[in-house]
C-alpha cells in the first residue's frame, strides 16, 4: 500500500507510521509542521518523495532534509497519488487539503474531526465531484463504521459514542482551580494537548457527535454520548428493532489507524453505509487481548461539562455555529495551556462566541470569514475576562 500523511509528527501521524512500519507500506509523501527533528527522522526512515513544512520553517527544512523534495503546500502533498491519504492535522488547517484531496479522488483516512464538523455538506460534494471516498480513523467513528457494515442506516434508531469522562469525570468538585497539567493527564488514551484538554472537559465529544451526524447522515438528536470510563466500548449502535451492536477493543489508536488504511478504498461517497471491508493483518499483538474486568456507562452531566451541551447547540444551529464553536475553542485551550484563562473559562468563551455568531449559509468562505472573526472575538474576551473566568 501506498500511503499519503499529513500531520506526520503528531499523536496519530506517528501511530499511524507505527501501523505503516509494522505493515511494509510505502509513506510516499509527509506534511508536517515545525517539528524538523522528528520529521528528519521520519525521512530518513521513509524515504518519501516529498515532504510540506509550515512555510515559516521552508528555508531551514530545505537546508536540513536533503534528497527531498520539501514544499509549504499540504493542499499538493493531499493531491497526490496514493491508495491512501491519511489527514491527522490538527485543526481547521486540515479542511483544505481534505478538500483537496477528495477533489483529487484520493482515498481519504481522517482524523481532522474539524473538517467534518465545519464544513461536513461541502466535504461530501467535494468527494462526489472528484470521486473521492472517506473513512474516519477516529476510534469511536471507526467504531460506528464498523457496527454499520452490512446494516442500513434507515435502520438506525441511535448512534451512541462513548466518552471517557476525561480525568475529572470523578472530581475535584470545583473545576475552577485545575491546572493545565492535570487537564492534560488523561487516564486511558495517549493524546495530543488540544484533544486532550477537549477531553477534559467534554468538548472533543461534542466535535465528535457533530462529526457522526455529518458522517453517517443521521440527525443530531440520534447521536448520544455516555460516559464509558473503562474505554473498552467505543461505539455502539441501537437499531428500530431494539437490538444493539457494539465496537470494542484495546485503547490503542493503531487498531482504528490500521482499520482505516483497510477501508478507505471501498469507503464512503456519500453520508450512509459503509461497505463491506477485508482487514490486513493482527496490530501490534492484540489478538491476545483478554477479555476480562467490569464495564459501566453513564450519563454525561452537561452542568459540570457544559462545553458538550455547546456542540449540541451549536449543530442544532446549523450554517457556521459549528465553525464559531471550533474557533473559540482553539483560542480557549491555547489561553488555557498558557496559564491565561481558567478551565471553566474555555466553555464560557465558546458559549459567548456561540451567542454573537450571525447566521449565515455554509460555504467555503463564509468558514473562512467566520473562524477569522471566532479567533480575533475570542482572544477579546479572554484578554478582558483572564483568568478570573
Amino acid at each position: 500500500m501506498r500511503l499519503t500523511l499529513l500531520g506526520s509528527t503528531g499523536s496519530i501521524g506517528t501511530q499511524t507510521l507505527d501501523v505503516a512500519r509494522e505493515r511494509g507500506y510505502v509513506v510516499a509523501a509527509l506534511a508536517a509542521g515545525r517539528n524538523l527533528e522528528l520529521l528528519a527522522a521520519q525521512v530518513a526512515e521513509f524515504r518519501p518523495e516529498v515532504v510540506s513544512v509550515a512555510a515559516e520553517v521552508l528555508s531551514e527544512a530545505r537546508a536540513k532534509l536533503t534528497g527531498v523534495k520539501v514544499i509549504a503546500d499540504p493542499s499538493e502533498i493531499a493531491s497526490l497519488p496514493a491508495d491512501v491519504t491519511v489527514n491527522a492535522m490538527s485543526g481547521l488547517l486540515g479542511l483544505a487539503p481534505t478538500r483537496a484531496a477528495l477533489e483529487a479522488g484520493r482515498n481519504v483516512a481522517l482524523a481532522t474531526k474539524e473538517a467534518m464538523v465545519t464544513a461536513g455538506g461541502l466535504i461530501w460534494e467535494a468527494a462526489a465531484r472528484g470521486g473521492g471516498r472517506l473513512v474516519p480513523i477516529d476510534s469511536e467513528h471507526t467504531g460506528i463504521y464498523q457496527c454499520l457494515s452490512g446494516e442500513s442506516v434507515h435502520d438506525v434508531a441511535e448512534l451512541i459514542l462513548t466518552a471517557s469522562g476525561g480525568p475529572f469525570r470523578d472530581g475535584p468538585a470545583d473545576l475552577s482551580a485545575v491546572t493545565p497539567a492535570q487537564a492534560l493527564r488523561h487516564p486511558n488514551w495517549d493524546m495530543g494537548r488540544k484533544i486532550s484538554v477537549d477531553s477534559a472537559t467534554l468538548l472533543n465529544k461534542g466535535l465528535e457527535v457533530l462529526e457522526c451526524a455529518g458522517l453517517y447522515g443521521v440527525p443530531l438528536p440520534r447521536v448520544r454520548v455516555t460516559v464509558h470510563p473503562q474505554s473498552i466500548v467505543h461505539a455502539l449502535i441501537r437499531f428500530r428493532d431494539g437490538s444493539l451492536k457494539a465496537n470494542l477493543g484495546p485503547t490503542d489508536m493503531r487498531l482504528a489507524i490500521a482499520y482505516a488504511l483497510d477501508a478507505a478504498p471501498s469507503g464512503m461517497q456519500l453520508p450512509g453505509e459503509p461497505g463491506t471491508v477485508r482487514r490486513g493483518p493482527e496490530v501490534a499483538g492484540h489478538l491476545g487481548w483478554p477479555l476480562t474486568g467490569q464495564w459501566e456507562f453513564r450519563e454525561p452531566d452537561l452542568n459540570r461539562f457544559p462545553a458538550l451541551a455547546l456542540a449540541y447547540r451549536a449543530g442544532e444551529l446549523g450554517g457556521v455555529a459549528a465553525t464559531a464553536l471550533n474557533a473559540a475553542d482553539e483560542v480557549a485551550v491555547e489561553a488555557f495551556l498558557a496559564g491565561r484563562l481558567g478551565f471553566p473559562g474555555i466553555a464560557w468563551v465558546i458559549e459567548q462566541i456561540l451567542d454573537e455568531t450571525v447566521p449565515d449559509t455554509l460555504s467555503w468562505q463564509s468558514i473562512e470569514h467566520t473562524d477569522a472573526w471566532a479567533r480575533r472575538r475570542a482572544e477579546e474576551l479572554i484578554s478582558r475576562a483572564g483568568v478570573r473566568i
